[in-house]
């Protein structure tokens, strides 16, 4: 007798997407780094946070990802620790996110999602109790607590994509729909307490998009922001400035800030124009659908519901991202995967692709009176 564990081929399209997204993001840093006049550091910065977040891949992707559902709750309570920690160090730019170790900036929100993600699935996987209205307070508390600790710090943006992943999870999981739509009212109706509990930034985030300042009125702050957001996708056209030219000699028109991390993609509109913004939501769309594939096909329950959550994960970060850049969302402060510069981010994304990666090609283990027993010949 001899225990044999089922593999697929290796999922090629969701390490060839990522590949393809990182690289775009090189381009749109470089960009920046051009029109501000820099001197290159912030890409080969970023080039060294590529390799790092290529070993976390390969990383996580080669030990058998069910050793995680064993630990999984202690991943999610250091990731709970990491988020109360970085209330004790100094603000930068009055905010509180990051952990520094000596000249290397830890952000644990960035890894608190993928943590939440595997709590998620592990608490999901065989429940029942959830199937009822009253069994989804403890996915919600498992959700909320999270979502406080990072409004506090304060990022609206990050803390803004755990409750539409914990919906689809639910929903993945086999949540009635009737109960889902009662949590959805439910959320609607306790929005004037969260509204209460947001700081003056992050209410002026929302607020700038109600106000938008129409042609030849003046904006200020995040009004500004998104103004500028916009102007940089309509210089861009249909081509962008790598074809067309700069169609504006102005250099104060292509001033845009935080250009190489929460407005990557507008610094793409204006390289690419619509043509090479569609080609990079094409791909973001090719990777979300390769990771819910890998859902479709993983037969063992933790490993379909955590490459749901880590699919769902980055759909909801793209569509936030993009959203803001136009005008359609408040302006966040959220980063584009893959692309935006920034450590712990890219190194966080290289872990959620080593998992997807790993259960892709671990999906065939035989369902059981006894979970997870190998398929024995």
């Amino acid at each position: 007798m001899r225990s044999r564990v089922w593999t697929h081929p290796f999922p090629w399209l969701i390490v060839a997407a990522a590949a393809l997204l990182v690289a775009t993001g090189w381009i749109g840093i470089a960009r920046c780094e051009g029109l501000a006049a820099g001197g290159g550091r912030f890409l080969r910065l970023q080039m060294v946070w590529s390799v790092l977040a290529a070993a976390a891949m390969v990383a996580a992707s080669i030990p058998n990802y069910r050793i995680l559902c064993r630990w999984s709750y202690v991943v999610f309570a250091l990731g709970l620790g990491l988020l109360v920690a970085v209330y004790f160090t100094a603000p930068v730019n009055g905010a509180r996110r990051w952990i520094r170790f000596g000249p290397v900036g830890l952000q644990p929100s960035e890894f608190a999602k993928i943590a939440f993600v595997l709590a998620l699935a592990r608490y999901l996987m065989y429940r029942e109790n959830y199937r009822s209205l009253v069994g989804l307070l403890l996915p919600l508390g498992l959700t909320l607590v999270p979502v406080l600790l990072i409004l506090r710090e304060p990022d609206l943006g990050t803390a803004a994509v755990f409750l539409p992943v914990m919906f689809v999870m639910l929903f993945a999981a086999g949540a009635r729909r009737i109960d889902l739509a009662r949590l959805v009212l439910a959320g609607l109706l306790v929005l004037p307490l969260l509204w209460t509990q947001m700081s003056l930034e992050q209410k002026s985030r929302v607020t700038a998009l109600f106000e938008q300042a129409g042609p030849g009125e003046k904006a200020t702050g995040d009004a500004y922001h998104l103004r500028q957001a916009k102007q940089m996708v309509a210089l861009g056209g249909v081509w962008g400035s790598a074809i067309a030219g700069q169609t504006v000699g102005d250099p104060a028109a292509y001033h845009l800030p935080e250009a190489r991390s929460d407005f990557i993609f507008c610094i793409l509109g204006e390289r690419f124009g619509l043509v090479g913004m569609a080609a990079v939501l094409g791909l973001f769309g090719l990777l979300v659908s390769r990771g819910l594939a890998v859902a479709a096909a993983t037969r063992e329950p933790f490993g379909r519901l955590v490459a749901v959550g880590l699919a769902t994960l980055v759909a909801v970060q793209v569509l936030i991202n993009t959203g803001m850049t136009v005008g359609l969302v408040p302006i966040t402060g959220l980063s584009l995967p893959l692309v935006s510069y920034g450590g712990s981010s890219l190194v966080a994304q290289g872990l959620l692709l080593g998992l997807l990666v790993n259960i892709g090609m671990r999906p065939g283990y035989e369902m059981t009176k006894e979970p997870f027993r190998y398929v024995v010949e």
